[in-house]
């Protein structure tokens, strides 16, 4: 016979309502609701099902405190609900992962590589960040935004070489670094998509999420984030 569905919505309740405890790190009673204000603060899962969160700790209510009998209960959640919760109950108790999602092998440049040679190794490729290193230190990303400036502010000289043309030098033109920044690979990927929203609410020109072991530069690329692969979180 199945479980069920309050049976399940209330385990995964319960599994919620643990996991935030752990969150807050609180070893003292905090009730849900107090346990989710508390959460958000620290949590971007917490943040992006808030209303979802108290809307279940209002049924979980229904269920618990209406119930006539150990049989019987007041409010049986849709299908949907009990899926919903045991969703978020997974995203909490094994957060996804930047780098889990995002990890690949990144394509970076030297400050002397030239612009000829660049845009022939990444010809039938999509990505159009090259993160550029100079004597292995982290210099900069190039961005096809950057690439463009360059052409604009060049265009009234009488050659513009792409053999001569250096890395460095198109960074000069780049957002002086506001173009990126440095995420470790345990940052949920919930998180990612809120730095890449306040980006844009305050006007900045982020293009990409540059993913490490503990968010250094100085430790090595294990994947890349782009605006467009917002897509790919729910």
């Amino acid at each position: 016979m199945a479980e069920p569905n309050s049976a399940r919505f209330i385990i995964a309740f319960n599994k919620i309502e643990k996991a935030l405890k752990e969150i807050i790190a609180s070893k003292d009673y905090v009730t849900f609701f107090r346990s989710i204000e508390l959460a958000k603060k620290k949590n971007a899962t917490v943040r992006k099902y808030e209303d979802d969160l108290r809307e279940f700790a209002d049924l979980r209510n229904a269920i618990v405190h209406h119930r006539t009998s150990t049989e019987y209960v007041i409010a049986e959640p849709h299908m949907e609900i009990v899926e919903l919760i045991e969703q978020i109950e997974e995203l909490l108790s094994r957060p996804v992962t930047v780098g889990t999602m995002f990890a690949r092998t990144v394509h970076v440049f030297d400050a002397e590589d030239s612009l000829a040679k660049v845009l022939r190794i990444v010809r039938g490729h999509t990505f159009t960040q090259w993160p550029v290193y100079e004597n292995g230190v982290f210099s900069g990303l190039i961005t096809g935004g950057g690439i463009a400036r360059w052409l604009v502010e060049t265009q009234d000289e009488k050659v513009i070489s792409r053999e001569i043309t250096r890395m460095r030098d198109i960074l000069k033109h780049e957002k002086d670094g506001r173009n990126h920044r440095f995420i470790a690979s345990a940052t949920s990927v919930y998180e990612a998509e809120e730095i890449f929203k306040q980006s844009v609410m305050e006007g900045g020109g982020l293009e990409a999420l540059l993913i490490t072991q503990n968010g250094k530069k100085e430790e090595k690329l294990t994947g890349i984030i782009t605006p467009i692969d917002l897509i790919k979180i729910e």
